[in-house]
C-alpha cells in the first residue's frame, strides 16, 4: 500500500511538471504536438490492432476450412472403403466361391473349367471402377493362379499384412504393399481372413483401392494433404511425388506421425506451418488411417501483410500530408493571435489608437473585430467619464431608484401560496364552494411546482399536477373543457423527469382547444409496453394538415416560435435518453392531434 502511495505521488509530480514546461512551450508548437498525438498515435494503435485481427481472422478461417476439407476427404475415402467392404462382405459368403478354393482338382482342365464358370469378381470389377484387383490367396495347391485366386505360397505367408490378418479373426485391415500379380503395382489394400465354416478352412482376401482414383480426391484439395496407412506410408496425395514413401522420406517432419488428432503448428523446412490431422477406422477395420493437411502460415497471412502494408503506407502519407497542413494551419493562427496580442500590449500601456487588420470571419477575425470595437468604446468611455461626473448624482438617484423596484419585485413564492390559501378560506365562508376549490387547486399547482428540485418524479405525481391544471382550466373554460386521465398502475412508480408531460396538456389545451365551442377533449394516458413507458397527450380539437404538422415538427427541432416549451421536452428526451426517443406528432383536421413519447424502463428504474 505505501508502495503505491509512493508511485502515485510520483507520477502525479511529474505530471505536473510536464505540464508546467508545456506551458513554456509557444502555441504553435502545443497545436502541432497536440494533433501529432491525437492522430499518430491512435492510427498506430488502431492499425496494429486490425493488421493483428485481419491475420488472425485469415489463420482460424484457413483452420476451419481445412477442418472441412479433411472431413470433405475421410468422407469420400469412406465411400470407396465401404465398397471394398461391402464387396468384401458378398465374397465371405459366396457359397459357389467357397467350393471353388475347397475343392479338389484332379486336373487342369478341371480348374480351367471351373475358373471359366465363375465369373464374379470379374463383375464386380466392371461394376466398380475403384477397384483395381480382387485376391483371393488359398491353401489348395490343386488351384492354378488365374491371378484372382492364387494358391498360397511360403513368400506370402511371412509377408507383414498377412501374419497381421491371420491374428485379425476376420476383421479388416488396410495395408499399403506391392501387387505381385500381373499389375505390378502398389495400392492400398483390404485384407481380410475369410473362415468356412463348412470346410474348416481359411482363406486370405486382398481388395486393391484404384490408387488414381483414391489421388483425384486429394488432387481437389488446395492444401497440401496426405492419406497415412498404419505405417505411416504415403497411400494418396495430392503431391506425386510423395506417394510410397514413408513420412520419415518426405519434407515432413516424422513426428508428425505420432501427433494426435486436431490443430498443430510446427516447423517444416524452416517455415511456421499448421498441421490438421484427422484419424478414423474403418468399419469392423482393426487398423486405422490418417489424413493430415498442411499448410505454411505465412501462405495465409501474406495477402493480410500485403493489404497491411498498403494501409500502413497510405497512413504514413496520409500523416505526412496531415502534418504539412497542420504546421501551415497552426503557423497561421499563432501569428494571427501573436499580432493580436501585441495590440493588446499597445492597449494595456494606454495606447487606444491601436488597430487590428481583420484578416478573416472565424474566430480569431471576430476576436478582432471585438477588439476594435472594445477600443474605440473604451475611447469613447472615456470621453463620457470626462462629461459624467457633474451627472453622478443624478445617475446614482436613479441606482437607487432601480434597486427599490428590484427590491419590490422580490415576492416570495411562499407569501403568494399564503396569499392564495387566505383567499380560498374567504370564499369558502362566504359559501363560494366553486371559487374556493379552484384557488385551492391553484395553490396545490404552485406548492407542487415550488417543490420540483429537477430530481426525477413519479408518473402519479405528473398526473396530480396535470390533474390540478385541468381542474383550473376546466373552472375556466366550463363545458367547453372535459378530460381523462387513464393511468396504468404498472406505470405509476415510474420515475420521469419533471414537467415532462404537464406542457404538452397545457399545449393540448391552449392550441388545441382555442376555437372550440364544446364538447373540447384531451386526454392523457400512461401505459407499459415492451420494456418502454409510452405517453399519449391527446385532444379533438381542430387538429392539422401534414403541412402544418410539418411546420411543428421543424419548429422543435429547430426550437423556433412559440413551441419552445415542446421544443424543451424534445430536447430533454434526446438528452436523457438518446437521439432515437424523442416527440412524435401526428394530427387530422377537424379531428385532433395526438403527441407522443416512449422512454425506456431501464434507465427510467437507475
Amino acid at each position: 500500500m505505501f508502495n503505491m502511495m509512493v508511485i502515485l505521488q510520483g507520477g502525479i509530480f511529474i505530471f505536473k511538471k510536464v505540464v508546467r514546461n508545456l506551458n513554456n512551450v509557444n502555441l504553435r508548437n502545443k497545436m502541432i504536438l497536440a494533433n501529432i498525438l491525437v492522430i499518430m498515435v491512435p492510427l498506430i494503435l488502431v492499425g496494429f490492432g486490425v493488421v493483428r485481427e485481419f491475420r488472425q481472422t485469415a489463420l482460424s478461417d484457413a483452420i476451419e476450412q481445412t477442418a472441412m476439407n479433411v472431413e470433405r476427404v475421410k468422407l469420400r475415402t469412406a465411400e470407396i472403403l465401404n465398397i471394398s467392404i461391402e464387396l468384401s462382405n458378398k465374397l465371405a459368403i459366396d457359397e459357389q466361391l467357397e467350393d471353388i478354393v475347397n475343392g479338389e482338382y484332379e486336373s487342369t482342365l478341371g480348374v480351367y473349367q471351373t475358373y471359366r464358370d465363375f465369373t464374379t469378381i470379374d463383375t464386380y470389377l466392371d461394376f466398380n471402377k475403384e477397384i483395381s484387383n480382387i485376391k483371393l490367396y488359398v491353401n489348395n495347391q490343386t488351384l492354378l493362379n488365374n491371378w484372382q485366386i492364387l494358391p498360397l505360397d511360403r513368400n506370402t505367408q511371412q509377408t507383414t499384412w498377412y501374419q497381421s490378418a491371420l491374428k485379425g479373426q476376420g476383421l479388416i485391415g488396410w495395408y499399403y504393399f506391392d501387387d505381385i500379380t500381373r499389375n505390378a503395382s502398389s495400392s492400398l489394400s483390404l485384407v481380410r481372413r475369410i473362415n468356412s465354416s463348412e470346410y474348416q478352412t481359411y482363406a486370405m482376401q486382398v481388395i486393391d483401392l484404384d490408387t488414381n482414383y483414391l489421388n483425384s480426391i486429394l488432387s481437389q484439395e488446395q492444401f497440401e494433404t496426405v492419406l497415412l496407412d498404419e505405417n505411416n506410408i504415403v497411400v494418396a496425395s495430392n503431391r506425386p511425388n510423395m506417394i510410397r514413401k514413408k513420412i520419415s522420406e518426405t519434407h515432413l517432419e516424422e513426428r508428425i506421425s505420432t501427433m494426435a488428432s486436431g490443430s498443430h503448428e510446427i516447423d517444416i523446412d524452416g517455415e511456421a506451418s499448421k498441421v490438421y490431422i484427422e484419424d478414423f477406422i474403418p468399419p469392423v477395420s482393426y487398423t486405422k488411417l490418417r489424413i493430415i493437411s498442411i499448410f505454411s502460415i505465412e501462405s495465409i497471412v501474406a495477402e493480410a501483410n500485403r493489404i497491411s502494408s498498403i494501409g500502413f503506407t497510405v497512413i504514413i502519407i496520409s500523416f505526412a500530408i496531415a502534418l504539412i497542413l497542420i504546421y501551415l494551419i497552426c503557423t497561421m493562427i499563432a501569428n494571427r493571435l501573436l499580432n493580436l496580442s501585441k495590440q493588446i500590449g499597445k492597449v494595456s500601456k494606454g495606447h487606444f489608437n491601436a488597430t487590428l487588420v481583420v484578416d478573416g470571419n472565424d474566430e480569431i477575425g471576430q476576436i478582432s473585430k471585438q477588439f476594435n470595437g472594445m477600443v474605440f468604446n473604451i475611447k469613447q468611455l472615456m470621453n463620457e467619464v470626462k462629461q459624467s461626473n457633474e451627472l453622478k448624482n443624478q445617475l446614482e438617484l436613479k441606482q437607487n431608484e432601480i434597486k427599490l423596484k428590484m427590491l419590490a419585485s422580490q415576492i416570495n413564492p411562499h407569501f403568494l401560496y399564503n396569499a392564495l390559501e387566505s383567499i380560498r378560506m374567504k370564499a369558502h365562508m362566504k359559501g363560494e364552494r366553486e371559487i374556493a376549490h379552484t384557488v385551492m387547486l391553484l395553490g396545490k399547482l404552485l406548492r407542487k411546482n415550488l417543490d420540483i428540485t429537477g430530481k426525477k418524479i413519479s408518473v402519479s405525481d405528473e398526473f396530480d399536477i396535470i390533474r390540478n391544471y385541468l381542474d383550473i382550466q376546466k373552472f375556466r373554460y366550463e363545458d367547453r373543457l372535459n378530460y381523462k386521465l387513464e393511468l396504468e398502475p404498472a406505470a405509476m412508480k415510474v420515475r420521469i423527469p419533471p414537467l415532462i408531460i404537464q406542457p404538452l396538456v397545457e399545449n393540448a389545451v391552449l392550441h388545441g382547444l382555442e376555437n372550440q365551442l364544446e364538447g373540447g377533449l384531451v386526454s392523457v394516458k400512461a401505459y407499459i409496453d415492451d420494456g418502454h413507458l409510452h405517453i399519449e397527450v391527446t385532444d379533438n380539437g381542430i387538429g392539422m394538415n401534414e403541412s402544418q404538422v410539418e411546420i411543428i415538427v421543424q419548429a422543435i427541432d429547430d426550437q423556433e416560435e412559440d413551441r419552445i416549451g415542446m421544443s424543451n421536452i424534445h430536447q430533454r428526451i434526446q438528452i436523457i435518453y438518446g437521439e432515437q426517443y424523442g416527440l412524435h406528432v401526428q394530427s387530422m383536421p377537424t379531428i385532433g392531434t395526438k403527441i407522443q413519447f416512449s422512454i425506456p424502463l431501464e434507465v427510467n428504474h437507475v
